[in-house]
């Protein structure tokens, strides 16, 4: 079956609240994420907020009705709390926020049936086309291999280490420069 990617706003996206929580469960529940229904929940509540915030948007990936996987995130705002949850030392001058500077990629997941298919790089790229950010930042779990895979073939760098919420496992941050991207070969 053909897979349609479709770029949502907030509101667009929060429609689609029931269907977003399944593809979380499938994708998260497996290793090295073994999160379960209090997990959802949890991610759930964040997402309301975030799908509020301004420049919100959501890539999410249709089997015919059926939604596959889901890409969302939304421009960091000055004041953002993200790199105050770093392990590691940054410099400063890569903590600086403006509101304008990074775009947040807060989830991006693929039900496990529809992977390597090219749905992740599909919604990755309707994400993040047309942004006016200077990059993209993201948290990932250093033991999800393939993801991490994807990442760095995408041009993400890693920057340091985070636990982005209270009791949450080390995530890599990693960067991806939109200005002067890496070019893989």
């Amino acid at each position: 079956m053909t897979v349609a990617v479709r770029l949502l706003d907030g509101e667009q996206a929060v429609e689609l609240e029931g269907r977003l929580k399944e593809v979380f469960s499938e994708a998260f529940a497996e290793a090295p994420y073994g999160e379960g229904p209090t997990d959802v929940e949890r991610a759930f509540r964040r997402f309301r907020s975030q799908a509020r915030r301004r420049g919100f948007r959501a890539a999410i990936a249709f089997a015919g009705d059926t939604v596959v996987g889901m890409a969302y995130g939304y421009p960091l705002s000055a004041n953002t709390g993200w790199w105050d949850t770093l392990i590691d030392p940054v410099p400063e001058d890569l903590r600086h926020e403006d509101g304008k500077r990074t775009f947040g990629l807060f989830e991006l997941a693929v039900r496990p049936r529809w992977r390597r298919q090219g749905v992740a790089t599909r919604m990755h790229r309707a994400l993040i086309e047309g942004i006016d950010s200077a990059r993209v930042m993201l948290n990932s779990r250093p033991e999800a291999t393939a993801a991490q895979a994807s990442y760095r073939a995408w041009g993400y760098t890693r920057v340091g280490s985070a636990i982005p919420w209270d009791g949450a496992a080390r995530h890599d941050v990693m960067v991806l420069d939109l200005i002067h991207p890496v070019v893989r070969a």
